[in-house]
């Protein structure tokens, strides 16, 4: 059997042994997810990469402290979180902020917008945009509950956050966001 027909709790025992097929597998049905993960956070297309690829070889190395197998997307998703938010605290401890990621721009389409699907998308992205103008930490907070799905709680744990402030940095997160997104719609 090929580990491509294998379903993922045999491809991690694989992995455990050391079956450089079973790691390829994983990394193939992993990487997309655990890259944009990543890219959310960073914020940098070749970072994200190098994050990813990181948080990979540290959960092929720490495979045997796994003991749920069926667990490993979460636990790999997890190190990829931290990873990336200690990865982009360090990049930016000292370093100013680049005026293209404060300023936001929408490029008027000539064509226009030809169906719902298409408005939906530019309103994704727009919001997607819009995020990526947030303080530091509003932008992660958010990214950790609106688009990752983690609740206050694992927000507390992964943000080192009481649960109080983390409700309230969701909140203004979410009130500037809003804020933003109404003036930028008004411009």
């Amino acid at each position: 059997m090929t580990p491509t027909q294998l379903n993922n709790e045999q491809l991690i025992e694989l992995c455990k042994s050391g079956n450089q097929s079973a790691q390829l597998e994983i990394y193939n049905r992993y990487y997309k997810a655990m890259y944009n993960t990543s890219l959310r956070i960073v914020k940098n297309s070749y970072e994200a990469e190098d994050v990813m690829q990181d948080s990979l070889l540290v959960a092929f190395t720490k495979l045997n402290d796994l003991n749920d197998t069926k667990i490993f997307g979460a636990w790999l998703k997890r190190i990829v979180i931290n990873k990336s938010i200690y990865h982009y605290k360090k990049k930016n401890k000292y370093q100013e902020v680049a005026l293209d990621d404060i300023l936001y721009k929408v490029e008027d389409e000539s064509n226009g917008i030809e169906s719902d699907y298409e408005f939906t998308n530019l309103q994704a992205q727009q919001v997607l945009n819009t995020m990526k103008t947030l303080k530091d930490n509003y932008r992660i907070a958010l990214t950790l509950n609106l688009i990752e799905g983690y609740d206050y709680e694992e927000i507390c744990d992964i943000m080192n956050l009481t649960n109080a402030n983390c409700r309230t940095t969701i909140s203004r997160a979410k009130e500037s966001l809003r804020q933003k997104l109404q003036t930028s719609i008004l411009h």
